[in-house]
């Protein structure tokens, strides 16, 4: 696929897991704040962990069941659903990622996920806990 372009389409690749599309986006003194986890300093640090984190879904499937984009000013919110299919199960993410740009470069990320309990009842029929 080729690089995005835009800036609404670096940050769907970003929250889609994307990443070698997004990292070279970054600016060089990016922040991402992962709420509830870690806040990331700099490119390397970010690339780092979205390398660590693509690594560690190399026997994932993912599908986006949804995915809200808006955009105003210099920031871009993504908000996507997403079905992680592994042998175990499947295990659906909700999560948003506001993204701030400086020009073309991601000068920041606020990252919020959550797991869907497949119990809910917001949660697809089809879903059951991965491990389960």
């Amino acid at each position: 696929m080729s690089a995005p372009t835009d800036r609404a389409e670096v940050a769907r690749a970003f929250a889609q897991h994307r990443f070698d599309e997004a990292l070279p986006h970054l600016a060089r003194n990016v922040v991402w704040t992962i709420v509830g986890y870690s806040v990331l300093e700099g490119a390397d640090a970010v690339a780092t962990t979205c390398r660590d984190t693509a690594g560690g879904l190399a026997a994932t499937v993912a599908t986006w069941d949804r995915c809200l984009t808006v955009e105003q000013d210099d920031t871009v919110v993504v908000e996507v659903l997403g079905r992680y299919q592994r042998p175990d199960g499947v295990t659906i993410v909700s999560s948003c990622h506001i993204c701030q740009f400086a020009g073309d470069e991601i000068a920041s990320i606020t990252s919020y996920g959550v797991e869907v309990d497949p119990e809910s009842v917001g949660a697809p029929a089809d879903v059951r806990r991965a491990g389960s």
